[in-house]
Parts: structure tokens; sequence; C-alpha cells
């Protein structure tokens, strides 16, 4: 099952990788069912905070009419970062599965830990490693191609 879901996260960072996005997707699942798709619209918005788990989130509480995500888990491609881990915290957000660790921003375990090292009023429960070689293969990819279009440009 988590496969599945993982699956569809990966083709929503497919769409930002095809918009020269950093490809991060992000699904929202409320009992077995997606109740919101999300990918990274930063540059295409020149908006910081469009993330693929922000806009998620707004996704998934306009579709809950709540901003409490109460029995709601997020599939995503890339470890959130200290925003969107805020926002999953904030959001009540059961279970975070990720794909691909980030040693540069993480904030899930790698470069820090706000789910787990942080006395909040919620706790948000952490699975790493879901697809971990597919998410990463997909950045790898994404970030060797945007070196070669800005060595050529």
């Amino acid at each position: 099952m988590k496969e599945k879901f993982m699956k569809e996260a990966l083709k929503q960072a497919q769409k930002a990788y095809d918009k020269l996005e950093v490809p991060v997707g992000a699904v929202i699942v409320k009992d077995g069912k997606i109740i919101a798709r999300a990918y990274n619209q930063k540059e295409e918005k020149n908006d910081t905070t469009n993330h693929a788990e922000i806009l998620a989130i707004k996704k998934a509480s306009k579709k809950l009419e709540s901003w409490r995500l109460l029995d709601c888990d997020m599939y995503v491609t890339l470890e959130p970062c200290s925003m969107c881990a805020g926002a999953l915290i904030q959001s009540r957000i059961r279970k975070v599965y990720i794909g691909a660790s980030d040693e540069k921003t993480g904030a899930c375990g790698s470069v820090l830990n706000l789910l787990e090292d942080f006395k909040f009023n919620h706790k948000v429960e952490v699975e790493k490693g879901v697809m971990q070689e597919e998410c990463e293969t997909m950045l790898k990819n994404f970030f060797k191609e945007l070196r070669v279009i800005k060595k050529n440009s």
C-alpha cells in the first residue's frame, strides 16, 4: 500500500520536473483514498511557500473543510524542510512517509528533527525510505539536467 501512494507522489514530482521545478510530489491519504495531490510550484508561482507539502495540505483542508487533517497521512518524495515539517505538525497529519532524505534542508531527521526532537502539541509519526531509490534517482537526474541547461545558457 505504501508503494502505491508513493508512486502517486512520484507522478506529482514528475509534473514539477517537467516544469523545471525541484521534483517533489506529495499526496495526502485518508481512509485509504487520496484526497489531495500536489507538486512544487515555487519557481512557477514565484512563491517560497509553494512546496508540494504545503499545497497538498491546503487542498486537503479545503476538501475536508477543516484545517485539522486528523487520520490523514502524507506521502512525499523528499524529506520535508522545517517549514513543511512545521505545517505537518500544525495540520495534525498522523504520519508522513518519506522517499528520499534531504541532507541539506531536511527537518525530519537529516539536518534536524522537528517531528521527534521537540515537545509540540501534536506528534507526527515518520517512516523514511519508501521507494527511496526511485525518489533519489529522479532528484539526481533533475539536478544533472539542470546543470547542463545552465551551462548551455
